[in-house]
């Protein structure tokens, strides 16, 4: 049996329970703060390179050289299923679009503004010692469109995939970040 073992210590790096997505959360202190509402199955995050092989189209350069291989950008992405909705998850979920004060009505409009990107996190317990794992998607806009799907006598299941985006005041930062606390 020297070959069907894991590594020591395995119990309290893995990530456990099901998580959350929140607006807000603090790595130094663990703080969670705007957590966007409950999901169903969890979430699902993906960081997934561009690639650009610039050895491609010359003549004796085998394909993938890693001296020819550059990432050309990232594409964060969050994709879960929320139960519970509000007026603003919903604004978030349509994207482009206004609240009006009086009605509470979401109103969609055909241009995007900065106050629709926003940064979202999705953090997860890790291991039994108090610990996350975390990604913060950086300027993260639902890009998937509206989906509300109910069942009989179900609960409504209101689908989202949020992808982060860069800014081109700050082009050379890449829109995600990823955190591993093992805690105490």
């Amino acid at each position: 049996m020297e070959y069907t073992r894991i590594p020591d210590g395995t119990w309290n790096q893995i990530q456990i329970n099901a998580g959350l997505i929140a607006t807000t959360f603090a790595p130094a202190t663990g703080t969670i703060s705007g957590i966007m509402g409950a999901t169903d199955g969890g979430f699902s995050v993906s960081l997934n390179p561009k690639y650009e092989d610039f050895g491609e189209d010359i003549d004796n350069v085998p394909p993938n050289s890693k001296q020819l291989k550059r990432i050309k950008s990232y594409d964060p992405t969050v994709s879960a299923t929320f139960k519970s909705v509000t007026g603003a998850l919903l604004k978030d979920m349509i994207g482009a679009a206004d609240v009006d004060a009086q009605s509470g009505a979401i109103i969609p409009r055909m241009t995007l503004t900065d106050a629709d990107f926003k940064d979202v996190w999705v953090v997860g317990d890790y291991g039994n010692s108090g610990g996350f794992v975390a990604v913060h998607i950086k300027n993260a806009l639902n890009t998937a469109g509206f989906s509300w799907k109910t069942t009989k006598d179900g609960k409504g299941a209101f689908s989202v995939e949020f992808h982060g985006h860069y800014d081109l005041e700050n082009m050379d930062e890449v829109p995600f970040e990823a955190y591993v606390n093992s805690g105490t």
